[in-house]
């Protein structure tokens, strides 16, 4: 078993910054690809970005190419989103999600085992 707690979103202007973090716990060596996804009302949950654990390849949503940043601390158990230029379109509630095996397809939520439950950004214009 794998336990995903978020935290760090919060409300912020158009063109601000946030930083996610993930705090993994418990069997997680057996993870091969954490990822962040997000769910805006009455939408689709949809990839947002995604990293091997061990390779350290990241695969990003075009939607956010350029702007957030990926990354881990495998000594700390931590994922990270860096998240820049942010616009409204970006506001949801942002989930951490962790798989164990190799994805081939990264942005789709049913290849992924465990989850957190969610940490809320809102972006204003």
């Amino acid at each position: 078993q794998v336990q995903l707690v978020e935290s760090g979103g919060d409300s912020v202007q158009a063109g601000g910054s946030l930083r996610l973090s993930c705090a993994a716990s418990g069997y997680t060596v057996s993870v091969s690809f954490m990822g962040w996804f997000r769910q805006a009302p009455g939408k689709e949950r949809e990839g947002v970005a995604s990293i091997e654990t061990y390779g350290g390849n990241t695969y990003y949503a075009d939607s956010v190419k350029a702007r957030f940043t990926i990354s881990r601390d495998n000594a700390k158990n931590t994922l990270y989103l860096q998240m820049d230029s942010l616009k409204p379109e970006d506001t949801g509630m942002y989930y951490c999600a962790a798989s164990l095996l190799f994805p081939s397809r990264w942005y789709r939520p049913d290849a992924y085992n465990y989850w957190g439950q969610g940490t809320q950004v809102t972006v204003s214009s």
